[in-house]
């Protein structure tokens, strides 16, 4: 999103001179962004930081926005959230995304682990919320930076990971659980197509039986021409014996 794209190059700024970013002072949190020759590859989709699992054989990627690193020389995973709210940004209200907000930091700490880092388990989420209470738009959004910490736990992405190879590769795909979106979609889009062919199914009867019909009515309607025709000929020929008939069936 743009807000990523100008977070990065805030913190970039910040990272090529060593120092801290203002938001870290703000909140007193004791890091700087980490200087890496990968960091850009590690914020790059489809590429980012990347392990080969080697049990199930699958490569295991994830795009992280920032890593900072303390006095420790622990890495501290970074992931930068826009929204537009009124109400105060809770990590722990029960939102079903920001559930997945915690396990897709939690994979980033994993990641960065499994590729020999010292990783802290505290993350932080930097969140920028959309003023609506400004008296106009004036061509530009006016956004207010929150920095939340979140301590992850990574414990449950190695089952995780063989978990999903072992499903993949099943002879058959798993019942849909009912309290799954994808599933419920799913079946939602199975019933659909079911009754579109339902349907489908009654017009391909319906065309063959009129096609039925109307073949029946051509061949009746050729054999009665051909029978009053050959009525014709006859009435013709007791009138005219050597009269053949040819003109008469051009």
């Amino acid at each position: 999103t743009a807000t990523d794209t100008l977070l990065k190059k805030e913190f970039d700024v910040c990272r090529a001179a060593g120092k801290q970013h203002p938001l870290m002072k703000k909140y007193k949190v004791n890091a700087v962004p980490f200087q890496h020759p990968a960091i850009d590859v590690w914020r790059e989709n489809f590429k980012g930081v990347q392990y080969l699992h080697e049990p199930t054989n699958l490569l295991i990627t994830g795009a992280v926005d920032d890593v900072w690193v303390n006095p420790k020389k622990e890495l501290i995973v970074v992931d930068y959230k826009s929204t537009s709210t009124t109400k105060d940004i809770d990590l722990n209200d029960g939102t079903p995304w920001k559930e997945g907000y915690k396990r897709q930091m939690e994979i980033y700490q994993w990641l960065l682990r499994q590729n020999g880092f010292k990783v802290s388990n505290t993350g932080y989420f930097v969140y920028v919320n959309a003023d609506t209470s400004q008296d106009a738009f004036d061509s530009k959004l006016v956004f207010e930076e929150q920095l939340i910490a979140y301590k992850g736990d990574d414990r449950w992405v190695e089952q995780a990971i063989i978990d999903a190879h072992t499903c993949l590769c099943r002879k058959k795909a798993p019942k849909g659980s009912e309290d799954c979106a994808w599933c419920a979609y799913r079946n939602t889009a199975k019933a659909a197509l079911e009754h579109s062919c339902i349907i489908l199914s009654s017009f391909r009867t319906i065309f063959m039986r009129v096609n039925i019909v109307i073949t029946v009515f051509v061949m009746a309607h050729e054999g009665v021409r051909r029978m009053s025709v050959q009525l014709g000929l006859r009435m013709i020929r007791r009138r005219e014996p050597n009269f053949n008939g040819y003109f008469l069936y051009r």
